[in-house]
């Protein structure tokens, strides 16, 4: 069978191009769903900013209280 190429194969040239596309959006969806889950570098900083918000939670809490105390 000829494609409209004339390869004589109807997976040839446009076959291959149908195939790098799909790798590639399959590749961009595999990047887009690990960035989306923090899996690539993100988690640490989370964490970070996670641990610095709880300090500082503490710390209003414990002026809450002394101030309370005082009263």
């Amino acid at each position: 069978m000829q494609d409209m190429y004339g390869t004589g194969s109807m997976f040839g040239i446009t076959g291959l191009i149908v195939n790098i596309i799909i790798v590639l959006i399959v590749v961009a969806l595999v990047i887009a769903l690990l960035n989306r889950s923090n899996y690539v570098s993100g988690g640490n900083e989370q964490i970070t900013r996670m641990e610095k918000d709880l300090e500082d939670v503490k710390k209003t809490v414990e002026e809450i209280k002394n101030k309370l105390d005082e009263i």
